[in-house]
Formats: C-alpha cells, structure tokens, sequence
C-alpha cells in the first residue's frame, strides 16, 4: 500500500502474486510471491558468493519487462531466467541507469497496456487478461511517475513535486526463490538530499553484471533488509522518450 509521496518514498508496500511487468509463476518476468532465503548482504568487497537481491523472486523472473541489452545466447537467456554462478555477478555503477525514466503505471491505467495482458492471456492456461491486469495493477503500482538518474543525483518526480538526493553504491544482494531461480538487486544509499528521500534505493533489471538498462523495477525505502523482502510492489521504468504503444511492444517481445 502506498502512502504520500515521503512515505512511500520511505516505504513501498507490496502485495500480490508475482511481480508486474514480470509475468505470473514460472514466467522469466514476473515478482516471486515470496524469497525462499536471502543471501547475506554483499558489498564489492565481499568474497565469494555475495548476497545480493535477485529480482527474481519465485516470479520475479517472470516479469514482462524487457531485459536490459537480453542477449540472444543460451547462457544470456538462462542468466535473465534467473539461472546463474555467484562468480558472474559482478558491481554495477549508478550510470547504467542513468537517464529519464517513466513509470508504466499510469499506461496500465489508461488501457495502452490492455493489449499486453491479452497477449499473455492467449499463451496462458491459467490467467485471464483481466487477471493479469489487477496482477500488474499490484506490481507497477507508484505515485512517482518519473525519475532521473545523472551522475550520483536521483531526483523523483510525484505530483508535481521533485525530490533529488546523491546516492553512493552500497553493495548487492542476491535473493534465491521459492521457483528455484534468483535474481539481484543492487542497492545505493543515500548521502545527501532533500528532506523526504528514502534512505536506500534498489534497482534490479534481470542484468548481473554492467550494462545500461533498458528498463528496470525500483524498489526505495529506509529499511535496507525489509526492502529485500518486497516482492508484491515493483514500480517498473521505461525510457521517457518512449510512447505507450512501444512500451506495449517490448514487453509483448518478452
């Protein structure tokens, strides 16, 4: 459930099947239900294998989102399912997400997205279009419509207002699931900023190891563990100089 802007910027609420722009169970895009166990916290200086979120809870590999710079290749795709060695993840700058960002949610509320749960639905024995829509509804919910990412800056745009802080990388963590697939998430901590902003943010993107994103699940609070059990509520961006109707296709191309 989401609160005001300070408050859900201090806490996301998250409740449902798997994870949004991730599909249902057993889907390569979607928020797990819940993490089967967490892996210790992992900073860059950690040996080893590391703890780092894995945005793919049980489901959360199943996420429609597209995955960032997805290769084709075998060992790419059983990466982005969630399939893969502690020794292949590796840190991430905060530049691989740097840009201007659009929330997907408010294109799920005005129907642009309505063409996506009817795509998933026909190459589905178990969900209808209608309940993958209030599946998404769950997971793309947010009241930040737009973030931009320059440099160590991190400003969020709610309603009107903007809220900008410096972030610094604190490390990853990566979660198994219940379905037996993982996921990362790669966490940055607040070092300064406007009033209000949430003390950590978490990106997970299906990506383990440096490259640009080409759209990512967000995740921002003050508790850094609580933040590692969300797995209900992941605001999903996309690009900002994308329309609807492109946004719809890369997801449909997943």
């Amino acid at each position: 459930m989401h609160h005001s802007f300070k408050t859900s910027l201090a806490l996301l609420s998250l409740t449902a099947l798997l994870a949004a722009g991730c599909q249902p169970t057993g889907s390569a895009d979607a928020e797990p239900d819940t993490a089967a166990s967490t892996s210790a916290v992992s900073d860059s200086t950690e040996t080893g294998e590391q703890g780092a979120e894995s945005h793919s809870h049980e489901n959360e590999s199943d996420h429609d989102h597209d995955h960032d710079a997805h290769s084709t290749s075998e060992e790419s795709q059983k990466i982005y399912d969630g399939f893969f060695e502690d020794s292949q993840v590796e840190d991430r700058p905060l530049s691989d997400w740097a840009g201007d960002w659009q929330s997907v949610y408010p294109l799920l509320q005005n129907g642009t997205l309505d063409e996506v749960f009817a795509d998933k639905a026909l190459h589905s024995d178990d969900m209808t279009a209608e309940e993958y829509k209030a599946y998404y509804t769950e997971g793309y919910r947010t009241d930040v419509e737009r973030v931009v990412i320059e440099g160590d800056r991190v400003t969020f745009f709610k309603k009107g207002e903007e809220l900008a802080g410096d972030y610094t990388y604190d490390g990853y963590e990566i979660l198994t699931y219940e379905a037996g697939n993982r996921g990362v998430r790669f966490v940055f901590e607040l070092t300064g900023g406007a009033e209000g902003l949430p003390q950590f943010i978490q990106f997970s993107d299906h990506g383990i190891s440096p490259t640009d994103a080409s759209h990512y699940h967000l995740y921002w609070g003050d508790d850094r563990e609580a933040l590692l059990e969300e797995v209900v509520n992941w605001p999903t961006y996309y690009p900002s100089d994308m329309d609807g109707h492109d946004i719809a296709h890369e997801m449909m191309a997943h």
